[in-house]
Formats: C-alpha cells, structure tokens, sequence
C-alpha cells in the first residue's frame, strides 16, 4: 500500500522511517516532509492548506490511508476534508482536534467529565491576569489559548513575571491570534508522564509510557520548550496507572461519545503526577515530539496495517518490544526565542549504528551541505536492552555532528535513573 504522511518535523520523519521498514508499505509520501527524509520517502512540495490538491493527490496517487502528524492541520479540518471525499485517516476530526487547539475548550471539557485538572480562570487582558493572580500561589501558569507550536505555557515565579509574559501575549501580541486569551493556572509539583493511547472513539490500546523533558537546560532550568530529549518505557505502579485510566482516560472517552465526536487515532494525556495523585495538564490530538521519536521504535508491528485498520475505526492488538529507546534534541543557537538558521552542520548525518540513528527536524541541504533550519534540528535516537545502554548509544550518535552554537542537555533520563 502506499501511505502519506503530512508533517515536516521529527515527528512526521520518524513516523516515515516506521513506514518505510514495515512489509505492507510500497511507496511512503510525506507533504512536505524535509531533506532528511528523502532517503525514506517521496517529498512533494504542497500545501496542507490547499484541501483540494492534497484530496486530488491522494486520488491519483491511490493513497491508502493519511497520517496527519501536526496539530495545526487537525484544528483545520483537514481529516474531515478528506473524509467526506472517502480518503482513510489517522487523526481526529476539527470538533475534537479543540481539545488541543483551545485550552479553555480543553479545561471546560475536563470539568464536565470530572477530570482531575489544575484550578484555572480565563483571562483575557493584562488587567485580568493582575487582578486574578491573587487567587493563585506561586509559581503562575499562563497558558496561551490556542495553538502556538509548544511555546505557548510561561512558568513565573514572580508577580513581575507573571505580568511581563502577559503584557508579551495580549498587548505585544507575541503570539499572533493564540494569546487573544489565555489560561491563568496553578502550578502543580510533581512529574511529568507523558501517556500516549491509540483510540478508534471508544476503545483504546496504551502506548508505552514516555517522559520528556521540557526545560531548555539540565537540571530543569531555562524556558519550557517543545521537548529537549525523552525516553521510553516508563515504568509505573499497576495502581498509579488503574487511577490514570479510571480517572482520566476512561472520562475522556465517555465526554467524546457523549459529544458525538470523531476520533480515530493517537490521544496524548500530558500528565503531572502529584501528591494528590494524577492530575490532567492538557490534552495533544495526536502523537507528541519527541514522544514518538521514542516510541514508534518499540511498537513490534507492521505499522502500516495497524493504522490502516485504526483509519477504519479498527483496533487491532498492539505487541510491544522488550528494549529501551532513547532522544537527545539537538537544537539551535537562540531556541527556543528565536533560533538561528542557516548555520552549516558538521559531522556525518548520514551516520547509523546498529541501535543509533538521527531523525530530522529543522535541517536543510544545499549543494551537499547541511543546514540548521529550526529550533530543533536533530533528534540522536539510541536504543538498548536497558535505559542506560539507549542513553549511552542517543550520547555517542550526537557526538558524531557539531555547529556552531549547537544546544543539547546532557541529563536526559538521569531522573529516573536514579
């Protein structure tokens, strides 16, 4: 069968590559995917925003099925579009892709179904964010309403913070149309789980269990950023994960059907655990980055029928891998505020071990060279037979490239290590 992937960062090359290796697949092609993908795919410059060219290019492609791999197609319609044309899909519809694309949607839909979730107000000035702060401890959250590529969440420890990134989102509009409102939340402590499941609407499969890490810097210092590295599985208690599915996942599920609405494909649970138990921090319509980077390599499957059938509405049995995978996010000078692009990359990209390999994020080739072209840049995969072992082989793969201003943290899964 031949599959189109819709993306261009390392989630989408890494979903290529898991295409590329399994047995029902012919032709992978990915719109518009990036340099690092053309040894695994067919890359056609096309705009997921144009509905039609990509509903004709499936036609005359005879494309089995789509993965839409970002958020900002799913909150477009994009599945839907391709639905009513008869085209196969792996992504849910625009009605329930708001549960990413609106926070205030998201907590609204948590509140409805019982979900544990953090104390919040909508805001919707600077005015307002002064005037609420007092009902909150700090540190503050903010979070930006709608979709703003992971940079969306400030954590403020002061009220001169909390004030500053506020002026940034409703007055200097930093984030364009996504901060016309906002979250203000309170800070839960505890630790982050990212719990991934594949889901056809009602019944649902569990996907091994990954953390990442969001601070810019070891330690968990610096801004968040969309993900600096993760690691998989992650072990938790039987009844630490009977209180996320009865709590979290079962509610969830309930509140679509009870909406009537589409789903069919991956649901991300961004998780914080806490002394009070688990507690939802928001939701992802589809699979996370770096999570999948970490993930896809201990599905044992042929990827291309599983999602054939979940575009269905399908859930076939899932096997997993008994091995550890690894990430290490490469990034550029300035990220996550303003990387820097076009800065050459030394080393060898092409280079693979037998348990080492990099996905491409923001690189670019020209006349044989390489190129910075996003914040993150490379993802250094390792895997293992233990965590240790992956996190050693994800080291030594990033060792093997080097520009300029080059950013990576060097505690990537020492937390759970130890």
């Amino acid at each position: 069968m031949k599959v189109l992937v819709v993306g261009s960062a390392g989630r989408e090359h890494a979903l290529v590559r898991a295409f590329h290796l399994a047995s029902s697949v012919s032709e992978v092609h990915v719109i518009p995917g990036n340099s690092g993908m053309a040894q695994e795919a067919l890359c056609h410059d096309l705009d997921w925003r144009d509905f039609e060219s990509i509903i004709q290019f499936c036609v005359k492609n005879e494309i089995a099925f789509v993965f839409i791999g970002p958020e900002d197609p799913l909150a477009s319609g994009l599945s839907d579009a391709l639905r009513e044309r008869g085209i196969l899909c792996v992504g849910p519809s625009k009605e329930s892709a708001q549960l990413e694309s609106s926070k205030i949607f998201s907590k609204k839909f948590m509140q409805s179904q019982n979900i544990p979730t953090a104390f919040y107000e909508e805001v919707y000035s600077v005015n307002d964010v002064v005037r609420l702060s007092g009902r909150f401890t700090p540190p503050y959250v903010l979070k930006a309403d709608g979709l703003a590529a992971g940079k969306g969440v400030f954590i403020c420890s002061t009220l001169e913070d909390l004030k500053k990134e506020a002026q940034n989102i409703f007055e200097l509009q930093s984030l364009g149309a996504a901060g016309s409102k906002a979250l203000l939340e309170q800070y839960s402590p505890g630790w982050e789980l990212s719990y991934l499941i594949v889901t056809n609407g009602s019944e649902f499969q569990v996907l091994p269990l990954a953390q990442d890490h969001k601070r810019l810097k070891d330690k968990d210092e610096g801004p968040n950023t969309g993900g600096m590295g993760c690691v998989a599985p992650v072990k938790i208690s039987p009844d630490l994960n009977a209180l996320i599915e009865q709590k979290i996942i079962l509610p969830t599920l309930e509140g679509l059907k009870k909406r009537d609405l589409l789903y069919r494909g991956v649901l991300y649970f961004g998780l914080m655990i806490t002394d009070k138990g688990p507690q939802l921090l928001e939701y992802n319509c589809r699979f996370g980055d770096p999570e999948t980077q970490v993930i896809l390599p201990l599905l044992d499957l042929d990827l291309g029928q599983y999602f054939l059938e979940v575009s269905k509405g399908h859930l076939p049995q899932m096997k997993l891998k008994h091995i550890f995978a690894s990430c290490v996010v490469l990034a550029s000078p300035g990220y996550p505020e303003k990387p820097q692009k076009d800065i050459e990359i030394e080393g060898d990209l092409s280079h693979q071990g037998n348990s080492s390999y990099f996905i491409h994020s923001g690189t670019r080739l020209e006349n044989q060279a390489w190129f910075t072209n996003g914040g993150r840049v490379l993802c250094s995969i390792g895997l293992g037979s233990s965590l240790r072992e992956s996190l050693n082989e994800a080291y030594h793969q990033a060792m093997k490239v080097r520009w300029k201003g080059m950013q990576a943290r060097s505690d990537i899964g020492q937390k759970i290590l130890k």
